[in-house]
């Protein structure tokens, strides 16, 4: 087994699948389906299912547990190899803790994807949703076009074998409509890893390099930053302001 915590509790299992909210005409892909605990429970819920295990040492059970569920296609094969489904899908998972940062980067770029909801180490979901007061990169890059949010919190005597530290259910949503047009991501990609890129130790410090000072301080006024504040205590939506601030076209008199 590839170091894999399996998720026991029906309980929790029950509350997992409502945070996932699937639908009887939705497809849902999980990744790390593992004996199928998850599995059964997500079929009772949405209209197919994919089940994706990368470990054959549980394809046995996994098929067992897919036999008596028509709605359920079981893979033995690598989930991160696999192609995303053509059409809207929802992904869910109980996956590897060492593999949530590749998993994650895969629904990012999961053109069809509508949402994943995925258990994960509670300071790796804290740490995506702002829980600590302070945002990462990944999160604020992506804002315009996903929601990340912490849908709850799983003790650790949920699963077997029992983990280190519990789990948080990791809620990833793309938006109906993304906050910024595509023409100008680029741009505020930009502004991002300038802002991440550390340089003077403050965010100000970082954007003065590329902006006019005069400009950068109305920017920063409208959304009530201090000069000295760090990037990582600038919330998404200040992000938004201030792209929208800094590149908004230059009147002229």
């Amino acid at each position: 087994m590839l170091s894999q915590n399996f998720l026991t509790d029906p309980a929790v299992v029950e509350s997992f699948v409502r945070a996932a909210r699937p639908g009887p005409d939705d497809l849902v892909v999980e990744v790390g389906a593992g004996r199928g605990h998850l599995t059964r429970a997500l079929a009772g819920a949405a209209g197919r299912v994919v089940a994706y295990e990368v470990d054959p040492g549980l394809a046995a059970d996994l098929a067992a547990t897919c036999r008596t569920l028509p709605n359920v296609t079981c893979r033995i094969e690598d989930f991160l190899l696999a192609r995303p489904p053509r059409g809207p899908f929802a992904l869910a998972g109980n996956i590897p803790w060492a593999m949530t940062a590749a998993v994650v980067d895969w629904c990012l770029a999961a053109p069809t994807l509508t949402a994943a909801t995925l258990l994960t180490q509670w300071e790796y979901a804290r740490k995506r949703t702002g829980g600590y007061g302070r945002w990462s990169r990944l999160t604020v890059l992506t804002w315009p076009s996903f929601e990340w949010r912490l849908a709850g919190r799983v003790p650790r005597t949920a699963f077997r074998p029992v983990p280190r530290v519990d789990a948080g259910v990791l809620r990833l949503e793309r938006r109906p409509r993304p906050l910024l047009p595509s023409t100008a991501l680029p741009a505020y990609e930009r502004l991002v890893g300038i802002g991440f890129g550390g340089a003077g130790g403050s965010l100000y410090a970082s954007l003065r390099r590329h902006h006019p000072v005069g400009r950068l301080d109305a920017a920063f006024r409208a959304v009530r930053l201090d000069r000295a504040t760090v990037v990582a205590d600038v919330w998404p939506e200040q992000w938004l302001t201030l792209f929208r601030l800094l590149h908004a076209p230059t009147r002229r008199h």
